[in-house]
């Protein structure tokens, strides 16, 4: 035992980049950092050699100098100098390195190696590293919703005045990566512009505005390129000054063009961590209906408790709807389905109407605007099937939702209402003829609906050209057990956010 204890303190001691509890067995990508840099280290210095590493030398190298670079700050520049004259690959094995370490690793980084990691991160941005737009984009991620701790604080700031200083080199080389900051800024400061008395965050949302504005002035087409979820986020930021005349005039002269672009899966999870991400594929695509209570309580606890969490809600049922599409394997199995994972989301979220509003308008949203030729199926699916399968035991979550989705329809854009119209009866035509539903008579003609819910949903049908055809025969409806086994979910994973 104690050559145990011994050994384990030798190895906490050891590490100089990240934090090591005594519980935690040794990560392997640390241990194989600090062994290239420890068995290198002569190497490391100036004279460096002019000899042409083979293939396994320059691996250990990389690491090496990646290590260096995270634990030396007053050595980096040095380490990077070695790194620029070595090179041979266009820097994609260093920066892989820096993707594993900020997917493995970024949670226990020591502070001091978080900043050389922006530091460095602005090192390959400069020669346009290959894989910089992944390092990107998990850096993005590693900014937390509703967390205003210092480092959270920290991270924004330094990464979106990272873009600002690098703006002209990304601008040139790497445009797209510009669209998935100003998603990010843009959801990010719908949260920080609703939360007041938080100090530190005022400069962060000068730099946020800052960031955002110069984007839609000098590059409104670039920004474009994230289709209709654009006009979602614009939205929430109508209210702040600097924004309204840009929502304004987005509302003006391009709407009607923007809703026709699907908004791409690659934008959803850049506000999902890597870790929410696995926790949640493995939900949906390995955990069966009886067993899924208690990852669902891990999850909760892991993920949306504390103030302001809930805030994430919104971004989960995006991407659950978008970005995780079950194979037919998993469909027809006893794997927890989508739309039970989203009744429990919102189930989570009745305490705050305005999250529970946005909520709904993330499950909604692709309804609105519905182009059979270029929409996914699948992306309207977990609401028509959450709907569907409510209603026998729970009817009055099924006439919630449709409550919502006629209102939407109505108020969300009114000049455009022809659109919104044409894209949900679209979606109620397409689910039922691709089979997701056997017949809309379930919401037409279904004694568990009130009477004026189903009559304005069969106007909505009527006031479209292409009429959406009624078929009376017998309808699938959900089994007792598994709306009881909904029912146990909702109640015994209802702690509140």
């Amino acid at each position: 035992l104690d050559s145990l204890r011994m050994e384990n303190e030798n190895r906490i001691a050891a590490s100089r980049l990240i934090r090591v509890s005594p519980h935690e067995v040794e990560n392997q990508l640390e241990l194989s950092l600090r062994q290239a840099y420890e068995s290198l280290d002569p190497k490391l210095r100036p004279p460096f050699s002019l000899e042409i590493p083979d293939p396994q030398e320059y691996l250990e190298l990389n690491k090496a100098i990646a290590f260096g670079v995270l634990c030396e700050p007053d050595s980096c520049k040095t380490h990077i100098k070695h790194l620029h004259a070595l090179v041979t690959d266009g820097y994609a094995l260093f920066t892989s390195l820096l993707v594993g370490i900020v997917v493995e690793l970024y949670v226990n980084l020591v502070d001091s190696a978080k900043i050389q990691l922006v530091w460095v991160t602005k090192e390959m941005v400069d020669v346009s590293s290959v894989g910089i737009e992944d390092l990107i984009s998990l850096l993005l991620r590693r900014i937390g919703t509703g967390d205003y701790s210092d480092q959270n604080v920290w991270l924004c700031s330094e990464l979106v005045g990272l873009f600002l200083e690098k703006w002209d080199c990304l601008l040139d080389d790497l445009p797209l990566v510009l669209t998935s900051v100003l998603y990010c800024f843009l959801r990010l400061l719908a949260d920080h512009c609703r939360v007041l008395g938080v100090v530190k965050l005022d400069y962060v949302k000068r730099l946020e505005i800052r960031f955002c504005v110069k984007m839609f002035r000098e590059q409104l087409d670039l920004c474009l390129k994230i289709g209709r979820d654009l006009v979602r986020l614009l939205q929430d930021l109508s209210h702040v000054s600097e924004f309204r005349e840009i929502w304004n005039d987005l509302v003006s002269n391009h709407c009607s063009d923007i809703y026709k672009l699907r908004t791409s899966s690659r934008y959803f999870v850049l506000r999902i961590t890597p870790e929410m991400e696995t926790k949640l594929r493995f939900l949906l695509g390995n955990v069966k209906l009886g067993s899924h209570k208690r990852h669902q309580i891990w999850f909760l606890k892991k993920f949306l408790l504390g103030p302001e969490k809930e805030m994430l809600l919104i971004d989960i049922v995006r991407f659950i709807c978008c970005g995780i599409h079950p194979t037919n394997e998993i469909i027809r199995s006893e794997i927890m389905p989508r739309w039970a994972v989203i009744g429990w989301l919102l189930e989570l979220c009745r305490q705050n109407q305005y999250i529970e509003r946005s909520v709904k308008l993330a499950l909604f949203y692709d309804w609105l605007f519905f182009n059979e030729s270029i929409d996914n199926i699948m992306n309207v699916e977990p609401a028509a099937l959450l709907m569907v399968w409510s209603i026998p035991q729970y009817p009055h979550i099924t006439h919630s939702l449709l409550e919502f989705l006629l209102h939407i329809v109505e108020t969300y854009d009114i000049a455009r209402r022809d659109i919104i119209v044409r894209g949900v009866t679209s979606v109620f035509r397409e689910i039922e003829r691709k089979g997701v539903i056997r017949s809309l008579d379930i919401f037409l003609a279904n004694p568990a609906l009130a009477p004026d819910l189903k009559k304005k949903l069969a106007n909505l049908f009527s006031c479209h050209q292409e009429k959406v055809t009624v078929n009376l025969h017998q309808l699938s409806v959900p089994s007792k057990q598994t709306c009881l086994s909904l029912d146990s979910n909702l109640k015994e994973c209802s702690t509140k956010i």
